[in-house]
Formats: C-alpha cells, structure tokens, sequence
C-alpha cells in the first residue's frame, strides 16, 4: 500500500483520475431520489472532471468547476429539480484547497469570494441549502483551508530542505573538483621537477663526456652511464606521472562557467532561501577559463556565505560587469548576524572561505575586498583584469 502511495505521488493526474471517479460514482449512486435524472446524470459526469487537473492547471480548473456549479444551480432552477447535485460541494472544497496549497492564498481568497456568490445565487434561486447546510458547507470550507495551509507549509518546508541539500550537493561536488584541481596542480608541478632535473643532468653529462670522449673514455664512459640511469629514472617517474594524469574525474564535477553558470547557482540559492537579484553586463562567455572559474567562485562562495550568516531572510544583489580592461564582482546581502574575526588568519568569517578567493584572486592579479558597509550590509568586491581575451 505504501509502494501504491508512492506511486501516485509522482502521477498527480492519475491519482487525481481516481478521486473525480470515486466522486463520480458516488454521485451516481444518488440517481433513483431526483426528479430529473437526465440532468441529475449529466452533471453527476461534468462536475468532477476539472477535478482531474486540478494540481496541472489549478486557476483554470477551479474558474471551470466554479463555473459549472453556478450553470447547475441556474438549470436546477429553470427545470425546477431543486439542487440538483450535492456532491460538487466537495469537489469545490477540493479546489479551494488546491488553489491555497500550489497557488497562494490570495487565489484562495479570490475564489472563496466566488463560492460564496455561487451559495448566496443557490439560496435566492432555489432556497438551498438551508441554514444548517450553510453551516456545514463554511465547516467544511474552513477544513479545506486549514488542510491547504498545513499542506503549503510541509511542502515549502520540504522544498526548502532540497534545495538547501542540493546546494550541499554542489558545495560538496565543487570541493571535489577543487582537490582533484589541486593534485592535478601539484602533479604538474612535479612533472615540471622531475623533466627540469632529468635534463639538466643530461645536458651536464652529455657536455662532459663529448670532452672527455677521446682524452679520458673512462670518465666519458661513467658520463654516458650517469646519462642512461638519470633517463630511467625520469622515464620512470614520467609514466608514473602520466598514469595520474590519465586518471579522469566524473564530468559532472566540472563547474559550469561563464553567465550560465552564474546564473545556476544564483537560482539554486533562490530555492535555498535567499533572495538573489542578479545583474550581469557585458560578454562573460567568451572570457579565459581560469577568469572565467574565478568569477563563478568568488559568486559561489559569496552567496554561500550570505546562505550561512545573513540571518532570516537574507537578501543578496550580485553585479558581474564586464568592463574594457578589467572584471568587476560586487556580491552585497543584507549583513544579518556579524561574522567573528579568525584569530588565525585575521579575516572576518568562521571558514576558510574569503581566504581562498583571496588567494584565488592573487593569483588572477586583481584585488579584493570584503566587509562590512556603512549601512550594515556585508559586501564582497573584487576587481579581475582580462589578462588573455579570447579571440
């Protein structure tokens, strides 16, 4: 059964099918006790059908069942058949709660207003329903909210919860590729040690023993033999080395750079909870790899900041502008808890995470700074040039 539920969890329409069927039939079942069956039958059929898509097109099908109860209640009277079908009560119920759940309650405001009209239309056509009746349907109404409002609450809390994890997932997936750059970094460094050394060896042997060829062969001979196990060991530390190299890490590792990624972990923070105002100028595409990174970075870490140490609701406004010789990166939120200053490192903050975008904007030769504005705001700003451009 629990299998079955979570089934129909992911297959809004079929799970909605069922209950417009259910209700259906139950309505159905009410045909022997009405004067008019004909249209007693056809409105048993139409009124559960928006019902179907209910969770798909909600505003649609709550104005459709809103306006089929009203055209029922109008034929009720015209063909004098009283209320001609008492079950569409609970499919209106339904709306509403859908509309305050997956819309808003500013929709579900609106269309208790309707429904109100459609009771007030039912009393003066068809004095229906009577006063009891008015008490059960606002019962039942106010169930349909409250329901919706729990509902819309659990589902927030639970979108949150997974857009907080996915952004782990990222932090998490970005610190991989950051370990696997920094051995890939450390490995060409000694590859870079190990070539240097070998050849620098080989070209003193070789110089050596071309002088020492005919005057002293025994010297030349020990000369040649130093070059042949320097060879070696190079060769052999080269295969080594190449072996690592060839060692590649998943794909999905890899950061997307440039506005798109920008923009990704701008949205990814919006479902996280922090509200991000976004404003990129200028050709950030077609930029050098390593400026490219670095600006996706220094973004990235700043929001994630913002995410840990803005308080409740935290606000950001991120600015990427692209000028003629340099990068500018300007990432403000709204300050909320103060950060503590590293007794370490002397910077402001808990991590290591304005260390590193100054070491990586050192490296990149701009500048960077960070902290705390006038207002109370917190503001990172840092100034990348364009070393290389691409063609």
């Amino acid at each position: 059964m629990r299998r079955f539920s979570l089934w129909l969890r992911g297959r809004p329409i079929v799970a909605d099918s069922i209950l417009a069927a259910v209700l259906m039939l139950i309505d159905i079942a009410g045909v022997g006790d009405e004067r008019h069956k004909a249209v007693y039958l056809v409105f048993s059929v139409i009124l559960p059908l928006p019902l179907v898509l209910r969770r798909v097109y909600p505003r649609a099908m709550a104005a459709v069942l809103l306006v089929l109860s009203v055209v029922n209640t109008i034929v009720g009277h015209l063909v004098d058949a009283g209320a001609t079908d008492h079950i569409s009560l609970i499919g209106v119920g339904v709306m509403l709660y859908t509309l305050v759940a997956y819309v808003g309650r500013r929709e579900g405001l609106i269309y208790l207003a309707f429904l109100a009209f459609d009771l007030v239309l039912s009393v003066a056509l068809l004095d229906e329903p009577t006063g009891v009746d008015l008490a059960m349907v606002g019962l039942i109404y106010a169930l349909c909210w409250t329901l919706a409002e729990f509902n819309g609450a659990r589902h927030a809390y639970d979108a949150e919860v997974a857009a907080r994890l996915a952004v782990a997932d990222y932090d998490r997936e970005r610190r991989a590729h950051d370990a696997v750059a920094a051995e890939r970094t450390r490995i060409a460094r000694e590859l870079h040690d190990v070539v240097a050394h070998a050849v620098s060896v080989i070209i003193v042997q070789a110089d050596g023993a071309k002088y020492a060829l005919r005057a002293d062969p025994d010297t030349a001979e020990r000369a040649l033999a130093t070059i042949a196990g320097t060879g070696r060991d190079a060769l052999r530390e080269l295969r080594r080395t190449v072996a690592l190299l060839r060692t590649e890490h998943a794909p999905e590792l890899l950061p997307q750079h440039g506005s798109a990624g920008i923009a990704k972990v701008a949205q990814m923070m919006r479902e996280a909870g922090v509200a991000v105002d976004l404003e990129l100028r200028g050709e950030l595409d077609d930029i050098a790899p390593e400026l490219s990174l670095g600006v996706h970075r220094i973004v990235q870490e700043s929001l994630t900041n913002t995410l840990r140490h803005a308080g409740i609701e935290p606000k950001a406004v991120v600015r990427v502008h692209r000028h003629e010789t340099d990068i500018l990166v300007e990432v403000t939120d709204s300050g909320g808890v103060p950060a503590h200053v590293n007794p370490v490192t002397g910077i402001a903050g808990g991590g290591m995470g304005l260390v590193g975008m100054r070491e990586r904007v050192a490296v990149l030769g701009g500048t960077l700074h960070a902290g705390r504005l006038d207002d109370g705001r917190w503001q990172v700003r840092a100034e990348l040039p364009l070393h290389v451009e691409a063609d």
